[in-house]
């Protein structure tokens, strides 16, 4: 029988975002960052000292990947930007789909080979309109085609088997990769049927034992998946729409959580008055930290 853990964690940041999204921890600097995707807004927050700062952005920008202690890579609705951490200042790396100017990017994950995957979906959220791209320094490969909502970017460990979900779909899948270049080597089968269980599959990560963490989005839940998909713990969370979440922290043996409001009416808000919160699990978990990208 699944394990159904209450909430024991706290608000990390009470600013309400319309689409919180793209948690990520900087272990170079100490810091954890996120987006609000519709905001277009990235925040940054320094679990030591408390304090969280927002930065203005000139899109929507939904994934943040470490490539040294000096710039990042930042995917957006207008491609992959090179952001500079000390003075914020953006610089074009690599376009994404300048053909879909109705598309965007969402959720995305750096391989342990040190390439992004990072999908894209259409801003009106139409089927199948969008698709998952390997990003290998400037080179931008499409690998899975035909998705409606990207989400549960993950990677097993040794980088040899990829998570993903149409959230669309609601199917988690897997797929068998390259560790070496994190490119897929086969198909990709269902590991999870989402289909009859509250709620979607939205951002997942997965530790260092190989379980995925996975935020059931309107489903008012974190859940752990064991590699061969089985259910292990479901963590109740005090708001129903959650979005990813990321391990953080000296250790990364904290999760932090993302939540967004985006859809919900004032009627709506009120009755969920934490949407777009983000959030400490209040766990302790077997993190890992996330791979640079490789320019």
């Amino acid at each position: 029988m699944t394990e159904t853990h209450p909430f024991q964690g706290k608000v990390l940041c009470d600013e309400c975002h319309e689409l919180g999204e793209g948690p990520v921890w900087d272990f170079l600097h100490g810091r954890a960052w996120w987006f609000d995707i519709l905001g277009k807004r990235l925040w940054e927050y320094d679990p030591e000292t408390g304090e969280r700062r927002s930065h203005a952005l000139p899109f929507m920008g939904s994934v943040l990947a470490l490539i040294d202690d000096k710039r990042q890579l930042i995917a957006s609705d207008q491609g992959l930007f090179l952001r500079d951490v000390a003075t914020g200042t953006l610089t074009r790396h690599a376009e994404l789909e300048p053909e879909k100017p109705g598309n965007r990017s969402n959720d995305g994950r750096v391989h342990p080979s040190g390439a992004l995957w990072i999908g894209t979906m259409s801003k009106k959220a139409e089927p199948e309109a969008g698709a998952i791209y390997h990003v290998a320094g400037t080179t931008v490969t499409r690998i899975i085609d035909r998705i409606g909502i990207p989400n549960a970017i993950c990677f097993s460990p040794d980088g040899a088997i990829g998570y993903y979900t149409d959230s669309k779909v609601n199917h988690l899948m897997h797929i068998p990769l390259d560790p070496a270049t994190g490119l897929p080597v086969g198909p990709a089968s269902v590991l999870v049927d989402g289909t009859s269980m509250r709620g979607v599959f939205d951002g997942s990560v997965c530790d260092a034992e190989g379980t995925i963490w996975n935020a059931r989005w309107d489903g008012a839940c974190v859940d752990r998946y064991a590699p061969d998909g089985t259910h292990l713990a479901r963590y109740e969370m005090p708001t129903r729409r959650v979005t990813c979440p990321a391990f953080f922290g000296k250790a990364a043996d904290r999760l932090l959580v993302t939540s967004c409001h985006e859809g919900l009416d004032a009627a709506g808000r009120a009755e969920d008055p934490l949407s777009g919160t983000t959030f400490d699990l209040g766990v302790t978990v077997a993190g890992r930290q996330e791979p640079l990208f490789r320019l």
